[in-house]
């Protein structure tokens, strides 16, 4: 397998300079407005300056937000030159955004991939993928520890335009290849899943793929482009919900799809009709959360080892799922892939019913009750009542989602807080 080095990111093509003013010249890839650096420029590095002109409009240092819905021409021989494609620019704002040039370009640099397509939110990535490389007929293989609104799109969305959803138990590549038909046409899988922070094979996913000329995505979110670029492993899609480490502060929703141009020309086409794209605002905040990207990933590893830890240690405490940890199944595969391994961690409570369960939650004092994670504040919730309230029983327990569960994403607090702070929350499991 091959080891994620973070000091391997982007590549020549994605650090071509343009010098031009992206409001008057823009691009319609992300590869082609990308920082003029060295061709192993290092992740922080890329994170500040990367997909960046040197110099901005007006000499701003910031990009400028281009709150546009609409882009003028200034005579007739001007738009003949843009749609005979002798002028790369923006038109309309659901086709391109310069804003959203400039994040695409980082993206890609910090995903080692050739170009990357954001969308309005994760989910709106995960669609427009799936909408745009699916018909009527075709199949799809999941591993089944995903994201359980993916499941629901595939399951019961793309079912009503005939794709057939096949779910296999995660890391069974047995039973993948199993389920593999002449109609599969696309693998997925997360790495790490949640809530159950499992890593996949993601030499021997992508091998799969090649072998039955299938293509493949893996949602990567909770992994970032910091510790695991699956590119590298010949995975053909990454998805990211960008709302989360990628942005990094709770303020934004956004997704961001990363593979070979060849493939997502047009993955992007279909987002033009669809509209599914972020707002400048949203844009230029994302872009100013991908600055400190490196510098909070540091801080999440640090702080999700340090928890992961204690939890284990804590004798109210039954089984804490995180691959930083000896204990987890999957230590093996995450030592061997990752450079980190996240601040996301889901523990059980010992002899808890849900109630006593959700008397920790409750007794935080610093994290806040909410969904979502990665973002700069830790966060606590209990699966049972947040995201999977609707489910029966038996459809939990099937997902793996026990009453007594907690999920608990680690911020860039300092850990001693946030250890003190857990440690006083599970004592009131017994009041």
């Amino acid at each position: 397998m091959k080891t994620n080095s973070i000091e391997s990111v982007g590549t020549t093509d994605l650090l071509t300079c343009v010098n031009t003013d992206p409001c008057s010249s823009p691009v319609t890839s992300a590869s082609e407005t990308a920082f003029s650096g060295p061709p192993s420029t290092g992740t922080s590095t890329q994170c500040v300056h990367g997909g960046e002109l040197r110099q901005k409009s007006e000499g701003a240092i910031a990009t400028p937000i281009y709150s546009a819905s609409t882009f003028t021409f200034e005579s007739t021989d001007q738009l003949l030159d843009f749609v005979e494609g002798r002028e790369q620019r923006e038109e309309y704002g659901r086709y391109g955004n310069p804003n959203e040039r400039v994040v695409e370009a980082k993206l890609a640099a910090l995903e080692g991939a050739e170009d990357a397509i954001l969308y309005s939110s994760g989910m709106a990535a995960i669609v427009g993928l799936l909408m745009s490389r699916l018909s009527a007929g075709d199949e799809i293989v999941f591993f089944d520890q995903c994201y359980h609104r993916s499941r629901e799109f595939c399951s019961k969305h793309l079912a009503r335009f005939g794709v057939v959803t096949r779910q296999v138990p995660t890391g069974d590549f047995a039973a993948m290849e199993a389920a593999i038909s002449p109609k599969t046409k696309m693998l997925v899988s997360e790495s790490p899943t949640n809530p159950h922070l499992t890593c996949v094979d993601l030499e021997q996913f992508a091998a799969i793929g090649k072998a039955h000329e299938i293509e493949t995505l893996i949602d990567a979110t909770l992994a970032t482009p910091y510790n695991l670029k699956p590119i590298d492993y010949g995975v053909d899609y990454v998805l990211h919900s960008a709302t989360k480490y990628l942005g990094g502060h709770n303020d934004l929703l956004a997704g961001v799809i990363c593979g070979r141009r060849e493939l997502l020309d047009p993955v992007r086409a279909l987002r033009g009709c669809l509209g599914s794209v972020s707002s400048p605002h949203s844009l230029y905040l994302l872009e100013r959360g991908l600055k400190t990207f490196a510098l909070r990933m540091a801080r999440h590893n640090e702080n999700g080892l340090a928890v992961a830890q204690f939890l284990e240690s804590h004798p109210r405490v039954d089984r804490v799922y995180y691959p930083g940890l000896e204990s987890h199944p999957t230590h093996a595969i995450a030592r061997e892939q990752m450079k980190g391994f996240g601040g996301l961690i889901t523990f059980t409570v010992k002899d808890a019913d849900w109630r006593a369960t959700s008397r920790v939650v409750d007794a935080a004092k610093l994290a806040r009750i909410a969904p979502s994670l990665g973002g700069v504040e830790s966060l606590i919730e209990q699966p049972l009542v947040m995201s999977y309230f609707g489910y029966s029983p038996e459809q939990r327990e099937s997902f793996g989602i026990a009453d007594n569960m907690i999920r608990f994403s680690c911020g860039i607090e300092d850990s001693a807080d946030l250890i003190a702070d857990l440690d006083q929350a599970l004592a009131a499991c017994d009041v």
